[in-house]
């Protein structure tokens, strides 16, 4: 299909991270515009700025005057809208299918994939790309200050793109460049066992064409991909074996790495992160390999990755509550759950208190033993009611049962339901120089800023 040839198009949904910046893309491209969400947002605002009708609340004459309507996976079938677009014969396409399209207007796309790290390796490959004047054209799962926001309009053939597994949405993409960081078993409710969620990053992977490249990290299962396509190929990591690596790693008093880069043996450069962890070491190494094949001198990577300050949402420093500080952090999978409490431990703490939301049923009960042993690094762990989100509770699995396991293993774990209760008791229970972690998919963010006002 071709995309331009729409002149007014409709999104279901439009308050997402995603389909928000998918709108304000195609408004800068002279489509008119429109949306509808359940709810006001500090998104829909923003797309408000941009000059697009936001409806709140679904109604089908919402679509009048529209030719093309495009919906989330989180939107059912029997949405108004969608039935009205159905009845009246306008063409409807799901968020997937409107990004692939677009993709194949930019010739050098890179889709970066992973069950972990997207939205940070995206904003780091988008960064340098920026400031080589390379001009990108950018979509990104988080709001990042340097892009001044979700996404980034660019003149030219380049494209980052931020590219979720769930659904197999990415199987609808075109890259020139595909970048695989890590593969784990998530979305549960879609995947069913490793087995399927890998076949899905094979695909993928077999998107690129034979001229383009797949980027790997070769310290994990994603490794493994290389033996399926008929593209050029790159490994990145730690260990000796990979095409781009780190070595002589340290860390500065906020967690924050310097490390030497080397490619095939030979040192390139040196290069010191402005955010913390170890995990980002793999993301900048991503990064790395991306621009190298876009004709980056590693120079101007090596100059420019430092101005990159981190994403909302992911290890950000909220402020401070009684002394404590107050960090915000997405990851809702064990391992992200391990890695920034691994990041915790480099950073200037007493006590780390986390406080856990779970994200969704299916996800809690499926790795309930998993997240029982994430949480070692945490001296205190609060978790509170699980986070909904598309599903509904069926009484399989609780936060207690999480707590009970926690427990179990060791861990000093409360349950606590209500915000305003566990505001209560970190503000009676937190030292000064103490570290406290609001952790999770859902609304936990909200947590910080009642500690801040507290504070």
């Amino acid at each position: 299909m071709d995309i331009s040839s729409y002149k007014h198009i409709h999104f279901v949904g439009i308050g997402g991270i995603s389909m928000s910046g998918l709108a304000i893309l195609l408004k800068s491209q002279g489509h008119e515009v429109s949306g509808s969400d359940i709810k006001e947002s500090n998104l829909t605002d923003k797309l408000k700025s941009h000059g697009i009708t936001v409806y709140i609340g679904h109604s089908p004459s919402n679509i009048t005057g529209s030719d093309l309507v495009v919906y989330t996976a989180a939107v059912k079938l029997d949405n108004p809208e969608l039935a009205s677009a159905k009845e009246l014969g306008i063409p409807a396409i799901d968020r997937a299918t409107l990004l692939g399209e677009i993709m194949l207007c930019y010739p050098k796309a890179v889709a970066i994939a992973g069950s972990h790290g997207k939205t940070t390796a995206t904003s780091l490959i988008s960064v340098v790309l920026m400031r080589a004047g390379l001009d990108p054209t950018v979509l990104v799962g988080g709001e990042v200050d340097i892009l001044g926001g979700n996404v980034r309009v660019g003149n030219g053939p380049y494209m980052a793109a931020e590219s979720c597994e769930y659904q197999d949405s990415f199987l609808k993409f075109h890259p020139y460049i595909g970048v695989v960081l890590n593969i784990e078993w998530d979305h549960v409710d879609y995947f069913k066992n490793m087995d399927s969620i890998v076949h899905s990053f094979v695909e993928f992977s077999k998107l690129i064409p034979p001229d383009g490249y797949l980027a790997v990290c070769g310290d994990n299962t994603a490794s493994g991909l290389i033996s399926y396509v008929n593209c050029n190929t790159l490994t990145f990591g730690l260990q000796s074996k990979n095409d781009w690596k780190a070595d002589n790693i340290s860390f500065d008093n906020r967690g924050c790495s310097s490390f030497d880069v080397f490619y095939r043996e030979k040192m390139m450069g040196h290069m010191s992160l402005n955010i913390p962890g170890e995990h980002n070491i793999y993301n900048a190494l991503a990064a790395v390999a991306v621009c190298s094949v876009l004709g980056v001198p590693i120079q101007t990577v090596e100059k420019y990755i430092d101005e990159f300050t981190g994403t909302h949402r992911r290890f950000e420093l909220k402020g401070r509550a009684r002394g404590a500080s107050v960090i915000d952090d997405y990851g809702h999978h064990p391992s992200e759950i391990k890695a920034t409490l691994k990041t915790a431990k480099n950073y200037p703490h007493k006590d780390i208190w986390c406080v856990f939301q779970p994200h969704t049923y299916t996800r809690t009960h499926a790795l309930l033993n998993e997240f029982a042993e994430s949480f070692y690094d945490a001296d205190h762990v609060i978790v509170t009611d699980i986070y909904a989100a598309r599903e509904k509770d069926t009484g399989l699995v609780s936060s207690r049962d999480l707590v009970d396991k926690l427990k179990a293993n060791g861990v000093n774990a409360v349950y606590m339901s209500g915000f305003n209760e566990i505001a209560d008791f970190l503000m009676n229970n937190i030292a000064d120089g103490d570290l406290i972690i609001t952790q999770g998919a859902g609304d936990i963010t909200k947590l910080g800023d009642m500690l801040l006002s507290r504070g």
